[in-house]
């Protein structure tokens, strides 16, 4: 049997929600929901499901079980609340909410109905991050970098909410222990939020952490180093690729021997969207759920407040940071 699932918001990420819905074999899209109707109405009309103007008309037209929440951030937590008062289980993208105290607040509702609350940090579900978690990395050092040109289409908030708050969630979940320290800087270029954003995470186990992001760079690179005692992990998000490095003794000295291992490549969205409909099914916790979200943005929010404590971005916009 089918859970029937909805997405609300169509536009560039949430239309994928939608189509993925319709390819996935647990999952009957029953309908989409989003302001704009002309856009809710073309994306229905292709996949041939009904379109409605908001979550409201949705949940009383038809009855569902699950949905996918994509619209900008600052309307996450008004229409995951609503969704979950209903009685429905949610997948809402990145940043869960825009303040943690909002993300405490959905993750009471989905306990005490017991619903699933998942949280779309795509990057948990690249091939390549999958591939790593399963050979147990113990990182020493870590340096990720997510640079590319600017876009108007991410409008409602920085660097830190896009683009970071990805590789947040991936160190923390490579690093099992307490953060220690944060240090924090960045600067608007193009827009009144911060287009560049530098921050450097010191865990209490010793392990350190530096994340560079930015949406001024001439090309785009989303990469993550790796730094073991023995060996170098190279993940490339974009190829979905793993290359590893180690330096091994030999009669002629040290020689550096680097192996790029062979695995399966599958479309992030599709794994992070059928493994969201399993959880339901299957009444079990997400890989990332709303503590995982909530955690994130915790620390994402730590870091604005240090850009903006120094750079005085908070004076130049109404981006809420806690």
């Amino acid at each position: 049997m089918s859970e029937r699932v909805g997405v609300v918001g169509v536009g560039h990420l949430g239309q994928h929600h939608a189509r993925i819905y319709t390819e996935l074999l647990d999952a009957h899209l029953v309908g989409v929901a989003d302001s704009d109707f002309d856009r809710a109405r073309f994306i229905g009309e292709h996949l041939g499901v009904p379109a409605y103007n908001s979550l409201e008309e949705l949940i009383s037209r038809k009855s569902i079980d699950a949905l996918s929440i994509v619209v900008p951030t600052s309307q996450h937590y008004e229409i995951a609340k609503k969704a979950l008062e209903a009685g429905i289980h949610v997948l809402v993208e990145k940043p869960v909410t825009m303040r943690p105290e909002e993300a405490g607040e959905l993750l009471e509702i989905a306990s005490r109905k017991n619903l699933v609350l998942q949280v779309g940090h795509i990057e948990r579900f690249n091939s390549a991050i999958r591939y790593i978690s399963q050979i147990h990395p113990e990182p020493v050092y870590l340096d990720s970098r997510r640079v590319g040109p600017f876009s108007p289409r991410i409008n409602d908030v920085g660097v830190v909410l896009d683009l970071m708050i990805h590789d947040i969630d991936i160190v923390m979940s490579l690093v099992p222990s307490p953060i220690a320290k944060i240090a924090a800087t960045g600067s608007c270029v193009f827009s009144e939020h911060e287009d560049i954003a530098d921050a450097q995470i010191t865990f209490e186990n010793g392990v350190i952490a530096h994340i560079l992001v930015s949406r001024c760079a001439e090309k785009k690179c989303r990469q993550l180093e790796i730094v073991e005692r023995e060996r170098q992990i190279t993940v490339n998000y974009e190829q979905q690729t793993v290359q590893i490095s180690r330096c091994v003794n030999n009669p002629d000295g040290q020689v550096e021997i680097r192996e790029t291992p062979v695995f399966p490549k599958s479309e992030p969205l599709k794994l992070e969207l059928a493994d969201f409909v399993r959880c339901v099914i299957e009444k079990r916790p997400p890989v990332v759920g709303g503590k995982d979200g909530k955690r994130a943005l915790e620390v994402a929010v730590e870091v604005l407040r240090q850009i903006n404590e120094t750079s005085g971005i908070s004076k130049n916009n109404n981006q809420k940071i806690g």
